[in-house]
């Protein structure tokens, strides 16, 4: 397989790292383009890949290209490569909002996967779900399934809304872990720990309940009430949180994500229909 990658960024460069470590792709047959020489010359010396500075140069050969740019920039980065990808090339692209019509659309080519990686991908434990327009072949299918995998775990899906959902729950959710995180470690700190110790009791209870929980198939309520004891600790925090709203917030937070991911496909429709 040949693999051509626009944009060549972090996650780009998580899927570059991916791809060669799962021997998918050989340095010789994946390129990768980036604007800044700086950039193309530590891809090449990090990976021995090829890198280009014209993003059309990408698409030579490839039998997968990956669409890796910003959301802002992608209506002028569709315009460049328009006309020009083959009829057996199929293009993955994660950019945040660009639904498979504007991308179809955009690039004048039917044979199009849209995906929603997320952060973890950089160290290979990534979620990403992923669809395909209904002209792509079942062999473009496994090469798009590919790619994802490279990255770590994937999940096809026929509804393309599921993409969207997905780009505000499992897309963005590792930002509110993360935010979880710095409070607990805030905390933690409040009471008198050293940051760096509570750094790591904070990270390592997030990775093993996280691990214990996907291991378990228990539901979280019933992992949740294993530990908590009547009138101990558990239930104390759990009180303090739950009168605090914490349900409320978190989907309030995942519904201004998916809101936010509808308005970016809807500004990149307008703009592509538009010309």
């Amino acid at each position: 397989m040949r693999v051509g990658i626009v944009g060549a960024g972090v996650m780009a460069e998580a899927m570059i790292s991916g791809l060669l470590a799962d021997r998918a792709v050989a340095g010789d047959d994946l390129v990768a383009s980036h604007p800044r020489a700086d950039r193309r010359a530590g891809l090449e010396e990090r990976h021995g890949i090829r890198s280009v500075a014209v993003n059309r140069e990408a698409l030579a050969g490839a039998d997968v290209v990956v669409l890796a740019v910003k959301p802002q920039m992608v209506a002028r980065v569709m315009r460049d490569l328009r006309g020009r990808l083959t009829a057996d090339q199929v293009v993955v692209s994660i950019v945040a909002g660009a639904t498979l019509r504007s991308l179809a659309t955009g690039l004048a080519h039917p044979a199009v996967v849209r995906a929603m990686p997320n952060t973890p991908s950089q160290i290979r434990r990534g979620m990403s779900v992923w669809c395909a327009t209904p002209e792509c072949t079942p062999r473009q299918r496994d090469r798009a399934r590919a790619v994802l995998r490279a990255i770590g775990e994937e999940r096809q899906v026929d509804d393309e809304s599921f993409v969207a959902m997905a780009t505000a729950l499992s897309g963005t959710g590792p930002t509110y872990l993360f935010a979880v995180m710095e409070a607990l470690i805030d905390a933690g700190v409040h009471l008198g720990f050293p940051r760096e110790l509570a750094h790591d009791l904070v990270a390592e209870t997030l990775i093993g309940s996280a691990e214990y929980a996907a291991r378990s198939g228990m539901h979280p309520a019933q992992l949740r009430n294993a530990v908590t004891s009547p009138g101990g600790t558990s239930a104390a925090a759990i009180y303090e949180l739950e009168k605090g709203g914490i349900r409320t917030v978190f989907s309030d937070a995942v519904w201004a994500a998916y809101r936010r991911t509808l308005e970016l496909g809807e500004r990149l429709e307008a703009e592509v229909d538009g010309g």
